[in-house]
């Protein structure tokens, strides 16, 4: 609720994952209930098994991220974002590409590969990885991404947020201007 007060476009959970960030299916029903029909909901998971995306499916996201290679039915029920790392292939079938080679580890993202994919890319690109109050405005200057993603970034530790990072990240990112 606190991200849909602050103004977010969207919530995300971690799932089916060995992050500390992964909550189970019945935490991440409670995340989802909380706010308002507006707010969009992504299932993020590292997972590399079908049956973990059939669970995540069962919550009615908006959205999946996955970070991992894996072959899905056709028409998913919902859009689906793919990790896209410099070095590696980018990954095919996505409605949006998150460059995040950090993994929720909160490491800086290539700026470098990021600006390019952006530019190349024919879908959305979204920019993670150690992205924080104090850096985001100059990150979508630099990248221009169709959106941030953030977790370490406004946390105290992992897996908790901290309200007013929450607060200023988001209000940094939606204060960028075209200049």
């Amino acid at each position: 609720m606190l991200a849909e007060e602050a103004g977010a476009d969207a919530i995300g959970v971690v799932m089916c994952s060995d992050s500390v960030r992964s909550v189970s299916v019945e935490r991440a029903e409670e995340i989802f209930d909380a706010p308002g029909p507006f707010l969009t909901r992504v299932c993020v998971s590292h997972t590399t098994l079908l049956d973990d995306v059939k669970i995540m499916l069962d919550l009615h996201p908006d959205v999946i991220q996955l970070s991992m290679p894996l072959t899905l039915p056709e028409n998913l029920p919902a859009r689906l974002i793919r990790v896209a790392v410099p070095g590696q292939p980018i990954p095919p079938n996505a409605d949006a590409l998150i460059v995040d080679g950090s993994s929720g580890r909160g490491l800086l993202y290539d700026a470098e590969y990021a600006a390019s994919l952006v530019r190349n890319s024919p879908i959305p690109v979204i920019l993670a990885g150690g992205l924080h109050p104090g850096n985001v405005e100059e990150a979508i200057r630099r990248v221009h991404p169709a959106g941030v993603d953030v977790a370490t970034g406004v946390e105290d530790s992992p897996g908790i947020k901290n309200e007013q990072k929450v607060r200023d990240f988001i209000r940094n990112a939606k204060g960028v201007t075209d200049d």
